[in-house]
């Protein structure tokens, strides 16, 4: 090691800000990894299967839909509310309608509250894992299907919840240019 204080000042410095751009980078990975394993910030959780038990307690599921601003989609909940046994497949449909004279692409973002029902609120399927893609004038019902974990009866605090509302946003975004290609009837080559 050199005993010149100044280069050791320097390679101090440079190992903070290496250290400091090593977690920034890995900050948004790890973030999103620790709000899906723990359901922080409402964010549910995601199974190809539906659940084995299904309890004899139900619970209100309330389904909530907003577009971001600038967003010209009309976009609702065909159904404001259900109630399904917890542990029991349930299945809900959102509404877009495209009122432009353009074609539209959107993603979805959604949360759920209590928050610390997110990590038992589980997804099977849902239109909010893809881009939607609405074509001039067109109308579409998107279907999110799901279950409430029985494990939530076993959390000191999420087995309070009565109500569980999942909330989603429509944001809008650009067209890939095979979406586009498709929304203007052109033929896409794969050369």
């Amino acid at each position: 090691m050199t005993r010149d204080p100044n280069i050791r000042t320097a390679l101090k410095a440079a190992g903070v800000v290496l250290m400091m751009g090593s977690l920034a980078w890995a900050s948004v990975p790890l973030y999103d990894w620790f709000c899906r394993t723990t359901g922080f910030g409402g964010v549910t959780q995601a199974s190809e299967t539906e659940s084995d038990i299904i309890l004899d307690r139900t619970i209100k599921v309330r389904f909530d839909a907003s577009l971001e601003r600038g967003m010209p989609w009309e976009f609702q909940p065909v159904v404001r509310e259900v109630e399904i046994k917890i542990g029991e497949t349930g299945l809900a449909f959102y509404e877009a309608y495209n009122p432009t004279d353009r074609h539209v692409m959107g993603t979805a973002s959604y949360n759920v509250t209590p928050y610390d029902a997110g990590a038992y609120f589980t997804k099977i399927a849902c239109f909010c894992f893809e881009e939607q893609l609405l074509a001039p004038g067109e109308r579409m019902q998107m279907p999110v299907t799901f279950y409430v974990d029985p494990e939530i009866v076993n959390d000191r605090d999420a087995k309070y919840a009565k109500v569980i509302t999942l909330s989603y946003t429509f944001y809008e975004t650009e067209a890939s240019e095979e979406a586009a290609a498709l929304a203007n009837g052109d033929k896409i080559s794969f050369n």
